[in-house]
């Protein structure tokens, strides 16, 4: 069997797997008071906005202060030109960091 043949068939697989349990599992509309899939929706936002703000906020923070330390490594002098706009590119990223926290609170306190 091809390579591609096993993969395409394991997808396949897959996809119908997880398309048909969700109708295996799915309740009344009325049984969860209504308000399920909105509120399931809300708590999957507020945990996307918490786990991908702290993912690309430690990413982009990691990424700018070796930029700036490898800067300063290859010109010492140039240290002073390089720290200030560092520090300020470091604010900037974990104020999109507390901005998905405050997102997600949000989103928390609308679930009941």
């Amino acid at each position: 069997m091809s390579r591609t043949l096993k993969l395409l068939s394991m997808f396949t697989f897959a996809a119908v797997t997880l398309l048909t349990s969700a109708a295996a599992f799915a309740q009344e509309p009325g049984a969860a008071g209504g308000g399920g899939s909105r509120e399931l929706g809300l708590a999957l936002g507020a945990g996307l906005a918490v786990g991908l703000a702290a993912l690309g906020g430690g990413l982009g923070q990691g990424r700018s202060a070796s930029a700036a330390l490898e800067g300063i490594a290859r010109n010492p002098q140039a240290s002073g030109k390089i720290f200030t706009p560092m520090i300020l590119g470091l604010a900037l990223t974990e104020s999109l960091v507390l901005l998905g926290f405050l997102i997600a609170y949000l989103l928390q306190g609308k679930i009941n």
